[in-house]
Parts: C-alpha cells; structure tokens; sequence
C-alpha cells in the first residue's frame, strides 16, 4: 500500500514537472538561439545600443506576460515568441529614412496590421491565401545573405569562428536543440577571451526602457511593416497555428492575433519590433514531450512565459556583450541560428512546380538587396513573383 502511494506521488510529480521543464527549455533555448538577430535587426534600423537593449526586454517582457494570460485563459499551450524572420528582415533592410523613429512607426503599423488581421476575417484570409511559396521565398532571400555570415567570419576570424561553427555543427548530429544555444555559448567566450569588455557590464545591465517617439514615414511602411506583417504572419501566426492544430488544439486565431498585434503596437513605443505565436518552438509545448494530456499542456506554455519574465532582466547585458563584440561574430552566430530557417524556407519554395519559377524570381529579387524608391528588396521580390505568378495563372491555355 506505501509503495503504491509512493508510486501515486511520484506520478503526479513527473505530471507536473515535465510540462514544467518543457515550457522553460523552450523558452532558453527560444531565446538564447535568436537574441543576437534581434538586436542587430533593431541596430541595423538605427536603434542605439540603449535603444536596442530597451527593445530586446519589452519583447522578452511581453511574450512571457501574453503567454502566460493566453494560455491560462484557454488552457491550450500558446506561447509567444519574437519574430525571428522579422528581426531578419531588419538586417537585410538597414537603415530607413528617419532613422529608428520612423523604424518604430512601421512597426506599429506592422502591429496594427496584425489586430486588423484578427478582427476582420476577410483580411486575416487574404493574407493567409498568400501562397505559400512564394512567402517561403521571400524568407528565404531574406535569411540567405545571413547565412552566408558563418563562412565569412571563418574566412577572416578562424580562431574565433571556427569553434563556434565545429560547435553547432557536433551538438546538432548528438543534441540538436542545444545546438544554437551551445554555439552561442561558446561564442561569448570567445568574445569574453578576446575583447575589451565594458566595466560594469553586469552591476550596471539592469534593464532601463527607453520611450522612442514614432514618427510616421511612407518608404518605412511599404518597405518594413508590409513585409514585416506579411513574413511575420506567413512564417510565424499560420504555422504556429498548423503546429497547434496538428497537436489537437483548435484555436481562435482571433484574440492570439488581436493581442500580440496590440501588445506588439505598445511596445514597439520602447523599441521592439513583433510579437507573434511561436511556431518553431511550440512545438515543445504542445506536443506530447510536454504532458501525455493535451490538457495539461498549457502549464508548459505558462512556465516558458514566466521564464521569458526572468530572461529580460539580462537584456541590458546581452546588449552591452553583443555591442563589444566583433560584429562578424555576431552574424555569424545569427546566421548559424537561421541555417535550419532557410533549408525549410527553400523546401517550401520550390515544392511546388506550379509556382517553383515565380517562387525563385522572388528569392532571387529578395536576396539581391535591391532598393527601389527607398522600399526594400523583400517587398519586390514578393510584388515580382506574385505578378508573374498571377500571369501565368491568367494565361490562355
């Protein structure tokens, strides 16, 4: 009889931890494998480092808090993330005509966007009838100047890059989800061994948001808050929901949408970009690893958001360690973080033979950096391969 309660007791405990665990390394790993590209998406739009630090911790403040209110509220397992793929749209776009205050005003266009999307049906169908290939392209040209980073910070930094790269490239044959966040590991290192780092780097790395007053400029709204919302929504909100889905969760898509647009609309105010389901790393929380009850799964979700809580108090020192770091490194741990991104963006571009040649066109057009009356390459490269998409659908046969 002992040895059965003690066996009752030791279930429950395994219930409850294991969802636990789940939902705190999905949120470390979440973070530690894209924190870097966050901050150089918002620096390459001009931001300071202050400025940039301010965005990193309303971003980590904010998914932690909405997931934890949106998982609680439904009990399914919702966790938020950043946008990645827009971080990395960032980067490729650079600097914008007004600087981050222009930057701040398209995202929160982008944002507003997102609640249009969740409150008026037709329009959250029109951008999800976006084919897919042709959204997967314009990711992929976006991610694959980044990629590219890795190679050239080996070229001209081995002794610093070639650990990083073995590293990530050892950890993901034996433990692939530790492999990015042991490259960046090991990239800190490198950085701390090698660098003059700032003093009070910790003691003085408390948080500090910064208000950034947004200005509204059209260059910034066609060329960051379409693509923004359009990559946003393509790679991250609709797979989000197919991984949910897939796991047996029906969710309104409505009140996800409505308030990470909002919520991403007011922190874009201290300089953070999108908000968004997370789709990648989801999957932990929602999947069977998390709990063998899909009803118990939505602890996970609450457990990474409070450990997202956590992770923004170091903000201000991840900014301040990427900040002094030689930026060739940082891209290349970026872009090591973005490899596994662009091989799924590739396979969804050119799986369909329908749309394979429009789908190329525009990887083509989005990697190639093009500006065009002061609007981004991904924007062209997106208009580019639609029209010639609709072309041949229109064609006489």
């Amino acid at each position: 009889m002992t040895d059965h309660i003690q066996a009752a007791a030791a279930s429950q405990s395994t219930a409850f931890f294991q969802p636990v665990f789940s939902g705190i390394l999905a949120s470390i790993v979440g973070f530690a494998s894209s924190f870097a590209i966050v901050l150089q998406g918002l620096d390459a739009v001009g931001a300071s480092q202050g400025e940039a630090a301010s965005g990193l911790f309303i971003l980590t403040l904010v998914m932690g808090l909405v997931g934890i209110v949106l998982s609680f509220r439904f009990r399914m397992p919702l966790a938020i993330a950043w946008s990645t793929p827009g971080a990395a749209l960032l980067i490729s776009t650079g600097p914008v005509e007004g600087g981050f205050s222009a930057a701040v005003g398209a995202f929160i266009v982008a944002g507003l966007l997102v609640v249009v999307s969740g409150l008026w049906r037709p329009f959250g169908r029109a951008i999800a009838a976006i084919p897919m290939p042709l959204a997967s392209a314009m990711l992929a040209g976006i991610l694959f100047n980044l990629c590219l980073a890795p190679v050239q910070a080996v070229a001209e930094l081995p002794m610093l890059a070639l650990p990083v790269v073995l590293t990530w490239a050892v950890l993901l044959r034996f433990a692939r989800v530790w492999a990015v966040p042991a490259a960046v590991a090991v990239a800190a290192i490198m950085i701390a061994i090698s660098t003059d780092l700032p003093a009070g780097l910790f003691t003085d790395a408390w948080p500090r948001p910064i208000f950034v007053s947004p200005t509204l400029n059209l260059d910034a709204v066609i060329g960051i808050s379409i693509p923004l919302f359009v990559v946003t929504m393509a790679s991250q909100n609709i797979p989000g929901m197919a991984v949910l889905r897939a796991n047996g969760y029906e969710p309104d898509p409505s009140p996800v949408f409505v308030s990470t647009g909002a919520v991403s609309a007011v922190g874009a105010l201290f300089g953070g970009h999108l908000i968004n389901l997370a789709a990648i790393t989801a999957a932990l929380c929602a999947g069977p690893e998390a709990h063998p009850d899909t009803a118990k799964r939505y602890i996970a979700a609450m457990a990474g958001g409070v450990t997202y809580v956590l992770l923004a108090i170091g903000a201000g020192a991840a900014a301040a360690f990427i900040s002094a770091a030689p930026p060739l490194l940082i891209e290349a741990v970026a872009g090591l973080a973005l490899i596994s991104a662009l091989a799924g963006a590739l396979l969804g571009a050119v799986s369909s033979e329908r749309f394979r040649l429009p789908a190329v066109l525009t990887f083509i057009i989005a990697a190639s950096g093009l500006t065009l009356f002061g609007i981004g390459a991904a924007f062209w490269g997106l208009v580019a391969g639609g029209a010639v998409h609709m072309l041949w659908k229109n064609a006489p046969k």
